[in-house]
């Protein structure tokens, strides 16, 4: 625990001699500059990565998290099933949830139903055989499982102020790591409105309650935009498992960029680094954001996207084309 005021420490301690398992806690006072939960969590993996040893599987919460009865198993029978890491789900307090305005709840309830829309969407056109549906869409630090092998391959957990969890899940893509996003792997956490973290889910709460974001999550895009990005992810993906990774030209002018570039950043080890090194360089796969306004019609895009998705996959490669402006509609 890092710079704690409250007896935390403490309470941990009364807690251990009740317990039938061997618990190890370690007080650290950081400086200001690194007094946050992405430090504080990097350090923790980094300690309990070393005591679980090559072999073993590291799990975290938040420090408000409370995790269901069968957390546990639940993540452990994802990692048994083949996978590398597991991204539970977080779920705030209904007590603390019905201080919230119903405004708020109204508002992330659209937002939710159009990331599971463009989520389905993925499984569709670039389907991963270790994250079938039904599934979600979070990387919260409130619910991972990571084994030690894929935490070290990966580099371990970004030692940043903010944000830390979606980077670690970052950084597994970039190394292959088969993540599960498993429905069943459920925490509770605070809706409290008061929070350390600048810019955590209590300031988030706060903010919005004062007023409402026009933008909506920033890992949203909108529909056109998702399919595109998801059709053109699968066919690289293609070119990078052949022989040569050669790029042809269909695919090289989809991605505004010239063919022998292309080939060349998909000679990585890892698909994933090959693939976050053409989402940088790439002028069609720029990141656009989806307004608040701007959401219900994106909704229904994503919903015909889906109906078409659905009605005939063998379908799927006309209808994920970029290309393809008289299914998906012009894009916006």
């Amino acid at each position: 625990m890092n710079n704690c005021t409250d007896e935390t420490a403490a309470v941990a301690r009364d807690r251990a001699f009740r317990l039938r398992l061997r618990v190890h806690i370690r007080e650290v006072t950081l400086p200001p500059c690194q007094a946050n939960a992405g430090q504080a969590r990097a350090l923790a993996m980094s300690y309990a990565a070393a005591l679980a040893g090559p072999h073993g599987i590291l799990l975290t919460t938040d420090a408000d998290g409370r995790v269901c009865p069968d957390w546990l198993s639940a993540n452990l029978a994802a990692l048994e099933r083949g996978c590398d890491a597991v991204a539970g789900r977080a779920e705030i307090d209904s007590v603390e949830a019905a201080l919230i305005p119903a405004t708020l709840h109204e508002d992330d309830a659209r937002e939710c139903a159009y990331a599971a829309m463009l989520d389905e969407i993925e499984t569709l056109v670039d389907p991963d055989p270790a994250d079938p549906w039904p599934r979600h869409s979070e990387h919260s630090g409130a619910s991972i499982a990571v084994t030690v092998k894929a935490y070290r391959q990966s580099g371990g957990v970004p030692a940043v102020s903010l944000g830390e969890d979606r980077a670690f899940f970052e950084a597994l893509r970039r190394t292959d790591a088969r993540i599960r996003h498993e429905p069943e792997a459920r925490v509770i956490v605070s809706g409290r409105i008061e929070g350390r973290a600048v810019g955590g889910m209590a300031d988030t709460i706060r903010r919005r309650m004062k007023q409402p974001d026009e933008i909506i999550d920033d890992r949203l895009e909108p529909a056109f935009n998702a399919t595109r990005r998801l059709w053109l992810r699968s066919q690289l993906r293609r070119l990078w498992l052949a022989a040569d990774r050669r790029c042809d030209a269909a695919i090289a002018k989809a991605l505004q960029l010239e063919a022998t570039e292309v080939s060349k950043l998909l000679r990585s080890d890892y698909f994933g680094a090959a693939w976050a090194k053409v989402q940088r360089v790439s002028p069609a796969l720029e990141k656009q954001r989806v307004a608040v306004a701007d959401l219900a019609n994106q909704a229904e895009r994503a919903s015909s996207i889906l109906q078409m998705l659905r009605s005939d996959r063998r379908s799927r490669p006309a209808l994920a084309n970029p290309a393809d402006t008289q299914v998906l509609g012009d894009a916006p």
